[in-house]
């Protein structure tokens, strides 16, 4: 094997196992704090290790590139700082299983955003994958109460805030550079979040005193670990092994793997319906990712639901 092929296993396995972590962390942290509190701080803390890690190796220029900068405040915004707001206030209101499963919509807002954004056509083959997908998604979720439709909504409409920074990213960077993307999708996301969180919220969404000193670690770790390193290690994958081929190995695997994480972090079991729907979502994930390629640019690819991605 080639060097460069494990090491992009490599990175695509750790995507597997950091992104089964995400909806229980979520459901840990939202259970004490507003989900825009949870937004700004999980975004706040990958900053950090972003703006680290960049010092670090001297890359910090790339982030304030002022022919970039538009395009890379625009993918903070759309792709971490929207994003996390919709996940987490939609993660505290459903369980950790069905925040899983319901990032899996990403397929169908990239088959729209390969056509309507970037011109390239629909295959077949793809359309029937997202039908599967969404088919999954009803047969798991099946008849919930009015009150928890507005969590699923939230949820279900997250992929779409990643898809639209990658269909950004993807038409106006000349250099598709994945530290660059990183950093500003948590720096940028970070300074989009702050003055919205002052102005509608404040310190009245976090948890009590009392719980600062076991809520923040949960968050520090849900922020630079999860969302920082998932990101770091997903766009490491995709430069080593192809994106077809990282996409098929990552997306249908996490959500998995995050139900017994799920059952061994939050006691969540899972039902014969979910079993089905997951099974039916993964498979057609795993059809979308294993589909020809279309145009000539790589398409805006789908995140491993760490997001958060």
């Amino acid at each position: 094997m080639k060097r460069a092929d494990f090491a992009g296993l490599a990175l695509a396995g750790y995507c597997v196992l950091n992104g089964s972590f995400v909806p229980a962390f979520a459901k840990l942290t939202t259970h004490a704090a507003s989900g825009l509190s949870n937004a700004l701080l999980a975004s706040a803390f990958g900053g950090v290790a972003a703006l680290a890690l960049m010092l670090a190796r001297g890359q910090l220029p790339l982030l304030f590139d002022k022919r970039d900068f538009p395009t890379l405040l625009a993918v903070g915004a759309l792709g971490t700082a929207l994003a996390f707001v919709l996940y987490y206030s939609g993660a505290k209101r459903v369980s950790a299983i069905e925040t899983a499963l319901c990032v899996q919509t990403e397929p169908f807002y990239s088959l729209l955003g390969t056509r309507f954004v970037l011109g390239h056509a629909m295959p077949r083959r793809r359309v029937a994958a997202v039908g599967a997908i969404g088919l999954g998604i009803a047969v798991a979720i099946g008849t919930r109460p009015v009150s928890g439709w507005l969590g699923l909504g939230l949820l279900l409409a997250t992929p779409l805030a990643w898809q639209s920074s990658h269909w950004v990213a993807l038409k106006r960077l000349d250099v598709f550079d994945p530290m660059q993307l990183s950093g500003a999708r948590y720096v940028y996301g970070t300074l989009v979040l702050l003055p919205v969180w002052l102005l509608l919220e404040g310190t009245a969404g976090l948890p009590a005193r009392a719980e600062l000193p076991a809520f923040l670690p949960t968050v520090a770790v849900q922020g630079a670990v999860l969302s920082f390193g998932g990101t770091l290690a997903w766009y490491g994958a995709v430069k080593r092994l192809d994106l077809t081929r990282t996409t098929a190995i990552v997306v249908p695997s996490a959500p998995i793997v995050s139900l017994l994480v799920s059952y061994l972090v939050l006691g969540e079991q899972v039902t014969l319906r979910q079993a089905i729907g997951f099974a039916l979502t993964a498979a057609g994930v795993l059809a979308f990712a294993l589909s020809p390629s279309v145009g000539a640019k790589p398409e805006p690819h789908m995140e491993p639901s760490i997001g958060l991605e």
